[in-house]
């Protein structure tokens, strides 16, 4: 099987749609309530209304090779980040923010170690 996508919450759905383009995500469909939006590997995620939504503990993950000029160029259309890329630990290059209604985002990229880690292992119940 295989993950179809993620759907977060947002409180204002045009601020968020707004952001979500502004980072260079396709956007597939628009209501009211309810958002799509296809990446440029033809994944998906979406965004749902809640005015009343509490910040929540979810990161979402965005991979791009070329992370250190993702930034920059978003940098230069003005969003805002809690940090800069940086090399991680655990093997990966990444960056953090946060959208307008508080959900947590890291870019990174991680080349074949986002699933081939030194630490791997494989264990299933099948």
């Amino acid at each position: 099987m295989n993950l179809n996508q993620v759907t977060l919450s947002v409180r204002n759905m045009d601020q968020a749609t707004l952001f979500y383009r502004q980072l260079g995500f396709l956007q597939i469909v628009d209501t009211p309530h309810y958002a799509r939006f296809e990446c440029p590997n033809g994944a998906t995620f979406s965004l749902s209304l809640d005015k009343n939504m509490q910040t929540n503990g979810t990161t979402i993950y965005f991979e791009h090779e070329q992370l250190d000029e993702w930034v920059a160029e978003l940098q230069s259309k003005d969003i805002t980040f809690d940090s800069l890329p940086e090399d991680k630990r655990y093997l990966w290059r990444e960056a953090q923010l946060r959208d307008p209604s508080g959900n947590s985002i890291k870019l990174y990229w991680a080349g074949n170690n986002r699933l081939n880690p030194p630490w791997r292992v494989e264990r299933s119940d099948s």
